[in-house]
């Protein structure tokens, strides 16, 4: 199991600790070291929301960036959760900010172990967190649990990309260039070493949809987005 700090404590704790270290410095670091592609990856994921949708859960929201852009296009109560104090309370400033807070609610929750009574969500979003979860199967089958039936999970998460030369490019980028830079502007030597490496980790996407389909997702699909650097799933309940 990759964790940021070491193998002693539970991932879980550190993944915590970590995001409350970058919290000041993540938006930033976000829109820099993205290009602000991230931006358009999520412009794209949305487009895929059901319009009719009433309810959104966010987990792994962080700062909220997912929430409120899906705020901008759906009319729906969101709901975000996340396991980081601080990060949520830059998100609570950016939502109250944008004068979103009548749609959009911060909270603290562990998507592993979900606070919500089945059958409550229409569409669950998921930005980048899966690969931090101690248990995917764990999460997944907590997400399944929470989803109304013939709801939506729609994540992004990073990937290696397959083409050449954007394979090499993504891994001379990702092994060296992203690390350092992470490391000097946030202060935190081991949290942009523990992301390049959690994305080796996370299972190609072959693999992952077979994960959706065992634990009862149906109509799996997989989107490569910016040449497979991102990796866009929506799966159905």
């Amino acid at each position: 199991m990759i964790k940021p700090y070491n193998q002693t404590e539970g991932k879980k704790k550190q993944i915590t600790k970590m995001f409350d270290n970058i919290a000041n410095t993540y938006d930033l670091l976000n829109h820099f070291l993205s290009l602000r592609m991230h931006i358009l990856w999520r412009k794209k994921a949305i487009k895929h929301i059901n319009i009719n949708t009433k309810k959104i859960l966010d987990i792994g929201t962080g700062t909220a960036d997912f929430a409120i852009d899906s705020a901008k296009k759906i009319n729906a109560q969101i709901i975000g959760i996340d396991l980081s104090k601080k990060m949520l309370e830059i998100g609570k400033r950016k939502i109250i900010k944008k004068k979103l807070n009548k749609k959009i609610y911060l909270e603290i929750g562990d998507a592993e172990q979900l606070q919500f009574n089945k059958n409550n969500f229409d569409v669950i979003t998921a930005g980048f967190v899966i690969r931090n979860f101690e248990d995917i199967n764990k999460g997944l089958l907590e997400q399944y649990r929470v989803l109304k039936p013939n709801g939506q999970l729609i994540i992004l998460e990073p990937s290696i990309p397959r083409l050449i030369p954007f394979k090499q490019i993504y891994t001379l980028y990702f092994s060296y260039f992203l690390p350092l830079i992470g490391k000097i502007i946030s202060k935190d030597k081991s949290a942009y070493n523990y992301l390049n490496k959690s994305v080796k980790k996370f299972p190609e996407k072959e693999l992952f949809i077979k994960k959706l389909k065992k634990i009862g997702f149906k109509k799996c699909k997989h989107i490569p987005l910016s040449f497979g650097i991102v990796s866009l799933f929506i799966a159905i309940k």
